[in-house]
């Protein structure tokens, strides 16, 4: 099986760690965003759109799409499981894994701030605003919506809070101050301990 991956990517760092949790032999391949790799005939063959991350699980199958892939790896490897099995407790965990997937990361990812600043000329100042804005206006939400911890699926990490690490990881790195969510600063650090959350950090996947 084989990631293709960038070690910066918050959508590639969930899949690290839904394999690392489930325990699932991979190989990772490096595609640089940055300098334009996804954009590769080669990378376009295997993900029409471009994008990171997409899973070749073999056979010639390619799976793309951060949420698919995880609920594909939840199915395959049940234990441990991400996405409850309960219906009302599945709903819960894919309204706060879809908070962060669906209402903050598109409008903050590379594409959408390369083009704040080719159409309407945002210098880097206006562009860490513009991340930190929405993830200010999305974290709001989601910590009224964390329960009791210590994560936000409850005693054990669940799909949210396969989201949420990469999500905070982005937040330090543009700077916003986290002290209005407690919650989600508990539930983060709850999961960073876990050794499948931290081997996919960035800093341990950055290649050499």
């Amino acid at each position: 099986m084989i990631l293709y991956d960038y070690f910066r990517s918050s959508a590639a760092y969930r899949v690290r760690i839904a394999l690392n949790l489930k325990g699932v032999p991979h190989e990772r391949r490096e595609v640089h965003l940055v300098k334009g790799e996804q954009r590769s005939a080669e990378h376009v063959a295997r993900n029409p759109q471009g994008f990171v991350p997409a899973l070749d699980i073999g056979n010639g199958r390619v799976l793309t799409q951060s949420l698919a892939i995880i609920e594909w790896l939840d199915a395959a490897w049940p234990e441990p499981r991400l996405i409850p099995a309960d219906p009302l407790d599945r709903a819960g965990a894919m309204a706060r894994a879809l908070l962060i997937a669906a209402d903050i990361h598109p409008v903050n990812n590379l594409r959408i701030l390369k083009r704040l600043e080719s159409q309407f000329g945002a210098d880097e100042a206006a562009k860490a605003e513009w991340y930190r804005h929405w993830i200010a206006e999305g974290f709001a939400a989601l910590e009224a919506l964390a329960g009791d911890g210590p994560f936000l699926g409850g005693d054990a990490p669940d799909v949210s809070d396969v989201l949420l690490v990469p999500q905070m990881y982005n937040a330090r790195r543009f700077d916003l101050p986290l002290s209005a969510y407690p919650r989600l600063v508990a539930a983060d650090a709850a999961a960073s301990a876990l050794e499948p959350f931290a081997a996919a950090h960035p800093d341990r996947a950055k290649p050499e």
